[in-house]
């Protein structure tokens, strides 16, 4: 990631990122000027087309590991590894407006996704860092925006079970498919196991009508 040049359009992007921050955490709210106070806290971040700016199981501190971005432009795509080597499970596609990476502001745990820039990026990221220097400085601002962050992850997690379940209803039925063709199998086996039974009966008494002393 590239940290972004000023520019005369920094104010003006500013102003979009705050109100961006207000639209994507209500549960904050923050009027202009805190979100301003948020946004200004948080670095400015260009990353390029194809560029994978978190990845899955990172942990590393050194790595820049422990922050969450403001997606201000382009759109991300997420994913996860589904266990198989070189096969990944897209997660979601994110969309500006959208916040990335909570996590990691608190715990710097191992990444669950892999984020990849499908389009060149402009983020505002706010590290573990300036999250402190916010919580010290404007400690009603910093408040207001972790109950946001928590909110939200609180809405990934039922999300998460809501789509784990989904896929539990979809293995059940799955399996009844299975199990209703593997007994439709074994029926047809059973059927086929007995006309087959009757072949060596028949054919024995042909045998015996036609021995090798028998003349036409």
């Amino acid at each position: 990631m590239k940290t972004a040049a000023p520019s005369s359009a920094a104010g003006s992007l500013r102003d979009h990122a705050a109100q961006m921050l207000m639209r994507a955490s209500p549960i904050a709210e923050l009027d202009f000027a805190e979100a301003c106070a948020v946004i200004d806290a948080m670095e400015p971040v260009f990353v390029r087309r194809g560029t994978v700016f978190i990845e899955e199981d990172q942990v590393d501190e050194r790595d820049g590991n422990e922050f969450m971005a403001l997606l201000i432009e382009g759109q991300v795509r997420a994913e996860s590894a589904t266990g198989t080597a070189g096969e990944e499970l897209l997660i979601s596609l994110i969309d500006p407006g959208s916040l990335i990476g909570e996590m990691g502001l608190f715990d710097g745990a191992p990444r669950s996704a892999t984020c990849t820039a499908l389009t060149d990026l402009k983020l505002a990221v706010l590290s573990r860092a300036a999250l402190r220097g916010l919580v010290e400085t404007q400690p009603r601002i910093a408040a207001r925006l972790l109950l946001a962050i928590a909110g939200l992850l609180g809405d990934r997690v039922r999300e998460s079970n809501r789509r784990r379940q989904m896929l539990a209803q979809l293995h059940r039925a799955m399996q009844r498919e299975l199990d209703a063709t593997h007994a439709a199998n074994r029926r047809l086996l059973a059927a086929g196991e007995r006309e087959a039974s009757l072949l060596p009966h028949l054919d024995s008494g042909l045998d015996s009508g036609f021995g090798p002393e028998t003349r036409v």
